[in-house]
Parts: structure tokens; C-alpha cells; sequence
């Protein structure tokens, strides 16, 4: 402010610095009864719904309530003085500058309230740090929003800006196609859920359990223990198989027998089979049948499911029921086929 400012300052009426006194301290005295009634505790809303809700309202009253009505009040007491216009000029400036600064903070934590709510509504089971990048994303772009609105109402050509903005963001979307492609495969891999954290998932040529999912890359830790790194990109365009929300796992084997296993014993092994698999916990018997004539053998197949996802409990399983198998078929005097030829000679 210079002297000539201060100057017509001083030469004010008092009724008007009374005035916008009066303004600014009807404004305090309005922010703190608002802040006495936010903070008093409430009943209504429980559960998660609640608590999100709670959230939103504290930071709606303190990040953007109260200092609104601060600035405002201040605002208008000082314009009230009918400033010179330099002065005057300043005040808005500042003003507009505290307006959109606590605007975009309230926006930016209403934004990570909401998003973290929805996620984990839809039982989406996530780290802060997983969602990070999708919020640092939204956080510079809410940003970049507020100083373009800034520069606007401060004399800038804008428009000029935006287009050159626009023309070095196609030229860099064009040089960096395969980053902005994991970039985007990340966000579908968040939302969609195909795994996570944990899950040992075969895709393609490759298998393991996934150690972390990165903006770019995700981790694999194969069952020989390398570390395998791969595109996320690559991730989505591949069939994935998820082993670890299989609530089932189906078995299907063969067994297979002599040919000159008697009928009545070739009646009475799917009947064995069955035993030897309702007798496993975990199991449930689908069928087992008769199924063909092999080029040395007589064919049996059996399916059943094992209700558990974990591998080596399966394979225990299995084992258990190819033992009960053989010791079945050792007592029935039934004999397993294997590879063999008849050589006919004549005379």
C-alpha cells in the first residue's frame, strides 16, 4: 500500500471501518457457531455409509465452510473501505488466490474420500499405496485446473497455452504409446479385479504368485523362485488364470486294466473307484465309467472335484486315492494294463 493509499485510507468515515469491522466479526462469530454444531457428536449414520458421510461433512465445514466464510468476510469488510484501485486490485488477487487454494484442497480430499469409499464398497481389498498413483493423477489435474483459472482471470491468454499444451500432449501420447498402455492396463487391473496380491495366477507361458502390481509392471514370484517382471499391458491382453478364487478344483484320470480282466470284475471297478474317492475328505464324486478299448488296455475315467484350491492338498488327495487304487485292485486280483504287443507267427 503507498502513502497516497494509506492516505485515503485514514481519511475514511469511522462509521465505515465500524462497518466492515462489523462485517468481519459477524463472520468469526458465524464460522465458530458453525464449527460449535459440526463438531458436537452425532447419531445418525452408521456403518461404513456413516462414517464416510461424517468424513465428507468435517471436511466440507473445515476445509472449505470456515475459511470461505473467513475470506468472505474479510473480502467484503475490506471492500467496504472502497480501496484505491491498485490496493484494491491486490486484495483480489489475493482473495482469489486463498478462494481456489482451499477450493482445490477440499476437492482433492473429498475426491480421495469418495474414491477409497467406492473401492472398498465394491470389495475391493487395497493398499493406500496401490491407489496412490491413480490419486496423484486426479491431484495434479485438479491442480493444473485451478492455475489455468487462475491465469485466466489474471489477464492470460489461455487459449493459446491450451492449444500448445494440446499439441505436446498428442506429441507425447505418440512417443509414449506402450507406457500409456501399462499406464492404462494398471487402471483396469485396479478396477476390474482380474487378481491381486497374493494370487497365483498362469498367463500364457508364464506362472507364479503376484508379489506387487506396479503403474507399469507387475511382479511374479515363479515356483522355482525368480522374479518375474511383466508388462501390465501384456497382463490384460493375456488369458489369466486365476488359481487362487477357484473354489473347486475338477480331476479327471484314467486307470486302466488287463484285457482279459474278467466282466463281472470290470462291473465292479467303477464301484471300487468310487470308494477310493468318497473315502478323502474334501472330495466330492462325480462318475466313473467304462470308458473305451485302448490300443492295450481297457479304459476306465473318473472325474472328481476337490473342494479346496490349494495344490499340494490335492495332490495329497490324489495320492491317497491312487493308494486305495492298488490296494483295491491287489485284492480283487485285478491287474493294471500297460504298453505290450502279440506277435502271431505261422508256419
Amino acid at each position: 500500500m503507498d502513502r497516497l493509499a494509506f492516505i485515503e485510507l485514514t481519511n475514511k468515515p469511522l462509521g465505515t471501518f465500524i462497518e466492515a469491522a462489523g462485517i468481519v466479526v459477524v463472520g468469526i462469530l458465524l464460522a465458530q457457531g458453525i464449527r460449535f454444531f459440526a463438531e458436537r457428536p452425532s447419531r445418525k449414520g452408521t456403518g461404513d455409509e456413516g462414517a464416510v458421510s461424517r468424513a465428507l461433512a468435517r471436511r466440507t465445514v473445515h476445509g472449505l465452510l470456515l475459511p470461505s466464510i473467513y475470506i468472505g468476510s474479510l473480502y467484503v469488510g475490506l471492500t467496504i473501505l472502497d480501496l484505491a484501485p491498485k490496493t484494491q486490485r491486490i486484495v483480489d488477487t489475493v482473495a482469489l488466490v486463498a478462494a481456489s487454494w482451499f477450493l482445490v484442497r477440499y476437492a482433492t480430499h473429498s475426491l480421495h474420500v469418495v474414491i477409497a469409499h467406492w473401492l472398498g464398497k465394491r470389495g475391493h481389498e487395497f493398499s493406500r499405496q496401490r491407489l496412490k498413483p491413480l490419486l496423484v493423477i486426479a491431484d495434479v489435474a485438479l491442480w493444473i485446473s485451478a492455475l489455468i483459472f487462475l491465469l485466466d482471470n489474471f489477464g492470460f491468454k489461455i487459449s493459446s497455452v491450451v492449444a500448445g499444451l494440446g499439441i505436446g500432449g498428442i506429441t507425447v501420447a505418440l512417443a509414449s504409446q506402450a507406457v500409456l498402455g501399462d499406464l492404462f492396463s494398471y487402471f483396469v487391473i485396479l478396477f476390474d479385479r482380474p487378481f491381486e496380491q497374493g494370487d497365483f495366477i498362469v498367463a500364457g507361458d508364464l506362472s507364479g504368485t503376484i508379489e506387487a502390481i506396479g503403474v507399469k509392471t507387475t511382479k511374479l514370484r515363479s515356483l522355482g523362485g525368480e522374479l518375474i517382471v511383466i508388462a501390465n499391458s501384456q497382463l490384460t491382453n493375456s488369458k489369466v488364470h486365476n488359481y487362487k478364487r477357484m473354489e473347486r478344483r475338477r480331476v479327471l484320470f484314467t486307470v486302466s486294466v488287463v484285457y482279459d480282466t474278467p466282466r463281472e470284475v470290470l462291473e465292479a471297478i467303477p464301484g471300487i473307484l468310487r470308494r477310493a474317492i468318497e473315502a478323502r475328505e474334501d472330495t466330492t464324486f462325480d462318475r466313473a465309467h467304462f470308458r473305451g478299448f485302448g490300443a492295450s488296455s481297457l479304459d476306465f475315467e473318473i472325474v472328481y472335484f476337490v473342494m479346496s484350491s490349494d495344490y499340494l492338498r490335492y495332490m495329497d488327495i490324489q495320492q491317497a486315492i491312487n493308494l486305495d487304487i492298488v490296494g483295491s485292485f491287489a485284492r480283487e486280483g485285478v491287474s493294471f494294463a500297460f504298453p505290450t504287443q502279440s506277435i502271431r507267427l505261422e508256419r
